[in-house]
């Protein structure tokens, strides 16, 4: 099918902040969210409208570079503790200005263009992104991969939504080992198929009959560990930033 670009304005969204939509099942339901936002942003005042990453500083100076398996652990305590893949608080201290994201359905640039689309397409009231790993894959080469288990509801379809039946994620951070040391591209995979994901959202008395049944609840697993010290680069990167300014970024 041929991707689909939708956005609420096509007037006031920059290209640069367009959603790219490669599925066609995807691109019809969105509507129903554009619709809406639509609605309730002509309902309210530019004033009245919170920013839900108002909290984020996306101009804020990027890590300098650390080993892959020490990003790794960094990366691992803070999506266990913000699951950013659904409530989009991301720390874009780890993202080169270049980032890309892609899964089976969109395609999008730019780290606060991905904070902003998933925090927007998740019920943020329900949606949970549970980490069960992340570690550097000994298979693809500058990569780290997350597996996380993903529930609740996305803000597409009629009504309220739509309810997800958890299944689990594979995510791949491409990370730019020989430079930066930054993130430049991630994309997302599926632990089943898209209509799986499709029918069992739209017609819930069809899960575990014809289509799989639910990912089991994540292994209770110990909080991870912020690295501290060993193996990090204390250097300054070309912003002025060291460890001690870059771990005041991780904990604000």
């Amino acid at each position: 099918n041929r991707a689909t670009k939708l956005f609420a304005n096509e007037n006031e969204v920059p290209p640069s902040q367009e959603m790219e939509y490669k599925n066609l099942a995807t691109s019809i339901l969105s509507n129903f969210m554009q619709k809406e936002d639509r609605e309730a942003n002509d309902s309210k005042s530019n004033e009245d409208v919170d920013d839900p990453l108002a909290n984020i500083d996306f101009k804020a100076p990027k890590i300098s570079n650390v080993p892959i398996d020490t990003l790794a652990s960094m990366l691992d305590y803070e999506l266990y503790n913000k699951e950013w893949f659904v409530t989009g608080q991301v720390n874009p201290i780890y993202f080169a200005d270049e980032f890309e994201f892609q899964d089976p359905d969109v395609k999008l640039s730019g780290i606060e263009e991905y904070g902003r689309g998933v925090n927007k397409l998740f019920d943020q009231k329900t949606s949970r992104a549970e980490i069960i790993s992340t570690e550097v894959n000994t298979n693809m080469e500058d990569t780290i991969t997350v597996t996380w288990r993903l529930s609740g509801k996305v803000k597409i379809g009629p009504g309220d939504g739509l309810t997800i039946k958890p299944y689990i994620c594979y995510t791949d951070f491409k990370v730019d080992t020989k430079g930066s040391g930054l993130v430049t591209f991630q994309e997302d995979r599926f632990d089943i198929p898209q209509w799986d994901i499709l029918l069992s959202a739209l017609f819930p008395f069809l899960i575990g009959k014809v289509t799989s049944n639910p990912a089991p609840p994540v292994p209770v697993r110990d909080a991870p560990i912020m690295p501290k010290g060993d193996g990090i680069d204390t250097s300054p990167s070309d912003g002025g930033f060291n460890i001690g300014s870059m771990m005041k970024q991780l904990f604000n």
